[in-house]
């Protein structure tokens, strides 16, 4: 058995958390051409290649463009929850265990889809997700920072009123530029008051700043991307002393043209300053890639040997807002899965 099969292998049976995945981006082909045609006024290809050459985005405001087509498509409480059951599908087929998916409530609003039948959805398909995959999945509920302050009024006060178990997180999506965090200060006080843990957007495809808001004014304790900390070493230092994770998404910086090649990803610069970083898929159905394709990038492109792939799904897990027993659980997986590795050696 070569070397890349042997690691192919190691990385499908090493069991996973992931913390960055969006519902909508994350769904497959299949799932957004059944959608596709199910409402073809929404303008998305209804032929596969159509799709896929959809899905080649010259840059990020492009990505932005295509991915509110797609939101186009989700018109229905049932489609939310056909959504959440394909995603626990695509999940226990990379063996990820738990995930924070990322919702964007206010998309839906807008479709017309009713605030309680959205709960209801995502509590239903959760609950479905666990009974016929075993993934947990939790709540992680974003606003579109292209709609503005008003967008996160109506997504606080759709968490006030409507808030589903399991939600664990609150945060800041879409555009970075002209999209200034402090907009957002009250509404992001007003989730943590819900329980609710800041873990915004930044420093994507703006500069440090970004990043520094965040933190500062949003109270984030995760970012999302935070690849620009890479150019600044105070930042960096500040991450590390706060304890503060990025959730890092490599094929997805590639494909936004945040990041020009893979070479030139900043993935080994924050790690080697000691910044706790986490691999993520972002939106694997419009990227083509899914949690193990990141490892394996991470073992390819940035040289982690098994090892340090297994310290990274250990730090996803710790990473989490999982509960105590979910992540003991996981971790304990983890640790059993590398020592029969290591047996079987």
């Amino acid at each position: 058995m070569t070397e890349s099969s042997t690691i192919d292998a190691f990385v499908r049976g090493l069991p996973k958390a992931e913390l960055h995945v969006h519902l909508q981006g994350a769904a497959s082909v299949p799932t957004v051409l059944e959608l596709a045609r199910r409402y073809p006024e929404a303008g998305v290809p209804t032929e596969e290649q159509g799709l896929r050459d959809f899905y080649k985005f010259t840059d990020f405001a492009h990505f932005i463009e295509v991915y509110i087509s797609v939101n186009r498509l989700v018109q229905t409480a049932t489609d939310v929850r056909d959504l959440v059951i394909g995603l626990g599908r695509d999940l226990t087929e990379v063996n990820v265990r738990y995930a924070e998916v990322t919702v964007t409530p206010d998309s839906h609003l807008l479709m017309g889809i009713a605030p309680d039948a959205l709960a209801d959805a995502l509590t239903s398909g959760r609950a479905r997700v666990l009974e016929a995959y075993g993934v947990e999945l939790a709540w992680v509920f974003d606003i579109p920072g292209e709609l503005g302050l008003q967008s996160g009024i109506r997504t606080i006060e759709w968490a006030e009123s409507n808030l589903p178990e399991h939600s664990v997180g609150f945060g800041l999506g879409g555009p970075e530029e002209g999209v200034p965090r402090d907009m957002f200060e009250e509404v992001f006080w007003r989730a943590r008051d819900l329980g609710l843990r800041s873990v915004p957007h930044a420093g994507e495809t703006t500069g440090p700043q970004s990043i520094r808001d965040s933190i500062d004014v949003l109270g984030a304790v995760r970012i999302g991307h935070g690849i620009a900390a890479a150019s600044a070493p105070a930042l960096m230092d500040d991450l590390v002393a706060r304890d503060i994770v990025l959730e890092v998404c490599p094929t997805s910086n590639i494909c936004t043209r945040a990041v020009a090649e893979m070479k030139d990803h900043p993935f080994n610069v924050l790690r080697d300053a000691g910044v706790r970083v986490t691999l993520n898929s972002d939106d694997p159905g419009m990227f083509d890639t899914d949690l193990n394709r990141e490892y394996l990038v991470a073992h390819k492109d940035f040289g982690l040997d098994r090892a340090a792939l297994t310290d990274l799904a250990r730090e996803s897990v710790r990473a989490s807002f999982a509960s105590d027993g979910t992540r003991a659980r996981i971790l304990a997986e983890i640790d059993d899965y590398e020592v029969q590795e290591a047996l079987n050696d």
